[in-house]
């Protein structure tokens, strides 16, 4: 049995901004303060998150970085404008540098998105995509609904989409109280989503089958799922 993420209690949010971003040699893994972050093998379902992120076109958000896996997918489409909030300061060196080689205007952000998203225009975004490492114990399988729930709605334009994941979440679900997928998001996360303002029936998913690497620390079931959801 591995260990979990988080430690009870544990706390990454004050020191995360200036921990080593952790890239190794090959580019495959990102790292840190000890936490994986993210890895290469996510790619495919990472380039579907950023598929319906670009799906109407326009201005997308995305919130996270990374490894510019799903922002490098988000260039690849005919979207308009292209803004991302990324508080480590590493990651936010590399997205400054990624940058200059995209197609499309960038808007880089930096900081929590708990203080850049209170400052963004209402009614402003095509596309939503959030995707950003849990800081905390507490908000381990919480985080996302924080966003979703005081900003998401507001942030879209009518008509606009909201894509995300918690995999650092839905991972230890599916190892601990969860066999079906589907059954994990309909009960785990679409209440949260309508008590955001948006309506169940413009909320859906596709699933797709993936195998991650057996040394994966956070992930370990043999489905990933996407979500659309779309504000009225």
């Amino acid at each position: 049995m591995t260990d979990p993420i988080f430690s009870k209690g544990e706390d990454c949010k004050s020191s995360w901004h200036d921990a080593n971003a952790g890239y190794n040699e090959t580019d495959t893994h990102l790292e840190i303060m000890g936490k994986p972050v993210m890895e290469r093998w996510e790619t495919p379902y990472m380039h579907s998150l950023a598929a319906v992120a670009a799906s109407k076109g326009g201005r997308v958000l995305e919130i996270g970085f990374g490894m510019a896996i799903a922002a490098t997918k988000l260039e690849s489409f005919p979207i308009e404008e292209h803004w991302i909030i990324e508080c480590n300061d590493g990651v936010f060196a590399r997205l400054e540098n990624w940058a200059k080689a995209q197609p499309h205007k960038i808007v880089p952000l930096k900081g929590l998105w708990e203080e850049v998203v209170p400052t963004l225009p209402s009614n402003h975004f095509d596309g939503v995509l959030y995707d950003t490492y849990p800081l905390s114990e507490d908000t381990w399988h919480t985080h996302q609904f924080d966003f979703i729930k005081g900003h998401a709605h507001r942030l879209l334009k009518p008509g606009g989409v909201l894509t995300y994941c918690n995999l650092t979440s839905w991972g230890e679900l599916l190892k601990t109280k969860y066999d079906n997928i589907e059954k994990m998001f309909e009960e785990t996360q679409v209440p949260h989503l309508i008590q955001a303002g948006f309506k169940r029936e413009k909320i859906s998913t596709t699933t797709m089958d993936i195998v991650p690497p057996s040394e994966c620390k956070y992930y370990s079931f043999h489905k990933m799922i996407t979500p659309t959801i779309v504000k009225e």
